[in-house]
C-alpha cells in the first residue's frame, strides 16, 4: 500500500492500491446535480483522474487549475477532479472560478472511488493527493500517489501519461 503524510504526519490508506497494468476499478460517485458518474460513463475516453483532499485549499485549486488549462489542449482526454467536498461546494467553487473543461466529482456519499483505488485516508474522511490516468480502454497507464498530500503532483509526467495512452 501506498505510504503517505498529512502535513508530515503519516496517515492510514483505506482500500484497494492501484498500479501501472490494472485493470481500472470502477465507482460511483455524484456530480455537481447529485446524478451518479461511474468510470463507464467516459469509457472509449482517456482519463486523467486528478484527485484532491478538498477543492478549497490552495494546492487542489492550483491542481484543479493546472489540469484544467493543460490537458483542454489534448484531444479526447477527460479530467475528472475528484475530493469528497460536497457537490454544491464543487459547483460553487467552478462558478466562482470559470472552470469549463474539469468535471468535479464528490465521493462524499459512500467513498466508493477513495476504496477502490486506495486513496481514502482514515484518520480524516478525505482523499490523498493522486493522479491516475486510465486509457480508452480502462487499463491503468499512470499512477501517482503523492507522497506528503500538501505537496503539488507531478503535473508534466501526468499531462505526458494522457497524450501517450491515446
Amino acid at each position: 500500500m501506498a505510504s503517505i503524510t498529512f502535513k508530515n504526519n503519516p496517515v492510514t490508506l483505506l482500500g484497494n492500491e492501484v498500479k501501472v497494468g490494472d485493470s481500472a476499478p470502477d465507482f460511483t460517485i455524484l456530480a455537481n446535480d447529485l446524478s451518479p458518474v461511474s468510470l463507464a460513463d467516459s469509457k472509449g475516453k482517456v482519463r486523467l483522474i486528478s484527485v484532491v483532499p478538498s477543492i478549497d485549499t490552495g494546492v487542489c485549486d492550483a491542481q484543479t487549475r493546472r489540469f484544467n488549462e493543460d490537458a483542454s489542449k489534448v484531444e479526447n482526454v477527460e479530467v475528472l477532479t475528484i475530493s469528497v467536498d460536497l457537490p454544491f461546494a464543487q459547483k460553487r467553487w467552478c462558478a466562482a472560478n470559470g472552470l469549463e473543461n474539469v468535471q468535479t466529482l464528490s465521493d462524499h456519499r459512500e467513498l466508493s472511488f477513495g476504496e477502490a483505488y486506495g486513496v481514502h485516508i482514515k484518520e480524516l474522511r478525505l482523499l490523498a493527493r493522486a493522479v491516475f490516468v486510465v486509457d480508452a480502454n480502462d487499463k491503468v497507464t499512470y499512477v501517482e500517489y503523492v507522497s506528503e498530500a500538501t505537496n503539488h503532483p507531478n503535473y508534466e509526467a501526468a499531462i505526458e501519461a494522457a497524450k501517450s495512452a491515446q
